[in-house]
């Protein structure tokens, strides 16, 4: 290139994208628009692959560069190139964006599973709830006092056997065996069969 006189123009090399980068952070619109002239491509690319769809990743290469304005100024540069933190930046992105539309899509899936349930007989489960809970309790009441102790607390307590052991104040053996014995006596009184 040419310049006046005759001399021959000195041309300046494109800035470096660090460069870029901190002019970026300091508000340069002009370094802005040749960061992204440079990178869009890049960032396009790479939230395509990732997406599939390419008005979406329009959307999200948008957002990486408005987020790349924003953060601008925490860029670190003994951390990576200016290229790879925009790339991170871009991949994250695009990865929130299918997370977000998998959680959406399952939602969904998730209410038209409950709209679609099969209605049931309230009243009868209600009866029948009933009904079993009477035969247990009854069944509870064909027990021992001492296993039945042991069995409620293990079982509608919550409790381990080492805690029903130092509850009841007997050994832990003892306590293991009255459960046995107390779960063989309820199979027997409720007629399940194994």
């Amino acid at each position: 290139m040419w310049g006046p006189r005759g001399r021959r123009a000195r041309v300046e090399p494109p800035a470096t994208l660090e460069r870029l980068l901190g002019d970026v952070a300091h508000g340069d619109d002009t370094a802005f628009e040749q960061l992204y002239d440079r990178m869009a491509p890049a960032v396009f690319g790479l939230v395509k692959r990732v997406l599939r769809d390419p008005a979406q990743s329009e959307e999200v290469t948008q957002e990486v560069f408005l987020e790349v304005w924003r953060s601008a100024p925490a860029y670190e540069a003994g951390r990576g190139s200016p290229s790879a933190w925009v790339l991170t930046m871009a991949h994250r992105r695009a990865v929130d964006r299918v997370r977000s539309a998998q959680a959406s899509r399952d939602r969904d899936d998730v209410a038209a599973r409950r709209d679609a349930a099969v209605p049931y007989d309230v009243v009868g489960e209600e009866v029948e709830a009933r009904l079993e809970h009477e035969q247990v309790r009854d069944a509870l009441g064909s027990l021992t006092e001492l296993q039945r102790q042991a069995v409620q607390l293990a079982f509608y307590g919550g409790y381990t056997h080492t805690e029903v052991s130092e509850l009841l104040g007997v050994p832990l053996g003892t306590v293991k065996t009255r459960i046995r014995d107390g779960l063989i006596r309820l199979r027997d009184a409720l007629g399940v069969t194994t």
